[in-house]
């Protein structure tokens, strides 16, 4: 269970990531359907945060509460460059961020998790590339 615990916590740190990321892009798009757009894609975020959270409680072991110190680094780098402020800009960045992490959770399932962690990874997953085939239909 140890190593399924530690892979559903990298899965997790992902989310917070990603929840970050969306914060950025609340904070700097001023067109209002795009911006509830943005806010529904993070709420997803926290309630798979939130799913995550008690499937690793379930499993008897401790949820990470934020991103890694590697996940920091990636965080700061990515605020010292020059904050994308136009809409089509930050839906493609979205869009991209959303398929990079899909396509870095898909690598973590290398057998480690058990079939009810897979299955919730899986939906997951799937709601994720959802987010990327709405943010394009906006771009």
């Amino acid at each position: 269970m140890e190593k399924v615990i530690k892979e559903l916590n990298k899965f997790l740190e992902g989310n917070y990531m990603a929840i970050h990321t969306y914060d950025q892009y609340i904070h700097h798009t001023g067109d209002q359907k795009v911006k509830k757009l943005l806010q529904n894609i993070q709420q997803n975020h926290k309630q798979h945060a939130a799913m995550i959270v008690k499937r690793i409680q379930d499993l008897g072991g401790i949820p990470a509460h934020d991103v890694d110190v590697k996940g920091k680094m990636i965080e700061l780098i990515s605020k010292l460059k020059e904050t994308t402020k136009d809409t089509n800009s930050i839906l493609k960045d979205a869009a991209i961020g959303e398929s990079r992490g899909i396509q870095t959770s898909k690598n973590l399932l290398d057998g480690d998790l058990d079939s009810e962690s897979l299955h919730l990874v899986k939906i997951i997953l799937k709601r994720n590339q959802q987010h990327v085939d709405l943010l394009k239909r906006y771009m």
